[in-house]
């Protein structure tokens, strides 16, 4: 049997909240991350980050998708939107500043996998890069989010999903039991997202193939 529910009308959001300002200590030196990025140019050596990573938390919080378009600067503000130009080939993308790095001598930038193949540096694994800030993505809504990609009658049907979020990477997906006008119906639910923009980006991938999914803080 298919899906039973519909998304709700309306969902309580918790209020934003800003990614970290807090100095940090690597390797003995000291980093303090920029109250602001405007204006901010920097040319440098970039490299890219992918698979070993995949899924770890970054310093702000998210889990790293390597499939997403995002970067880890040492300084930048997290959320800053950076235009990143290949000086080799001159290819250009725009990312997010979402970790910190890189901690390698002469790097300035760590690319996800998904920036680097649009910018062509996963073959050379390093490339010169012109980078600028060009603003800023919305701030983060920080919680505990959850994708619900279904409500069955049938716990089978349910747990079929499940196993298939599972298989997918949603490692910590979950089904709900609920009562829904005195029947009892199995929620299943991709999870779990620490901010609202990543759960965003995963539900427009969900999207794709479950067409009626939709987003719920916990």
């Amino acid at each position: 049997m298919g899906s039973v529910e519909g998304p709700p009308h309306s969902a309580s959001i918790p209020s934003k909240s800003t990614g970290t300002f807090r100095p940090y200590t690597i390797n003995g030196q000291t980093y303090r991350p920029l109250r602001s990025a405007n204006g901010y140019v920097e040319q440098g050596i970039a490299s890219w980050y992918g698979s070993d990573f995949h899924g770890k938390p970054t310093a702000n919080g998210e889990r790293y998708d390597m499939h997403a378009m995002t970067a880890a600067h040492r300084t930048l503000p997290m959320n800053t939107k950076l235009m990143v130009t290949n000086l080799r080939n001159n290819k250009q993308t725009t990312v997010r500043i979402n970790d910190r790095g890189p901690f390698v001598k002469n790097r300035i930038l760590d690319l996800s996998f998904a920036a680097a193949k649009r910018l062509g540096v996963v073959g050379p694994g390093t490339a010169p890069v012109r980078i600028k800030a060009v603003g800023s993505w919305p701030q983060q809504v920080r919680g505990r989010f959850y994708i619900q990609t279904g409500s069955y009658r049938e716990k089978e049907n349910a747990l079929a999903q499940y196993r298939e979020l599972r298989s997918r990477g949603y490692d910590h997906s979950r089904i709900v039991r609920a009562n829904v006008n005195g029947v009892h119906v199995w929620r299943v639910q991709a999870g779990v997202f620490p901010a609202l923009e990543v759960a965003r980006s995963h539900l427009a991938r969900l999207e794709r193939t479950i067409p009626s999914c939709f987003i719920l803080a916990d």
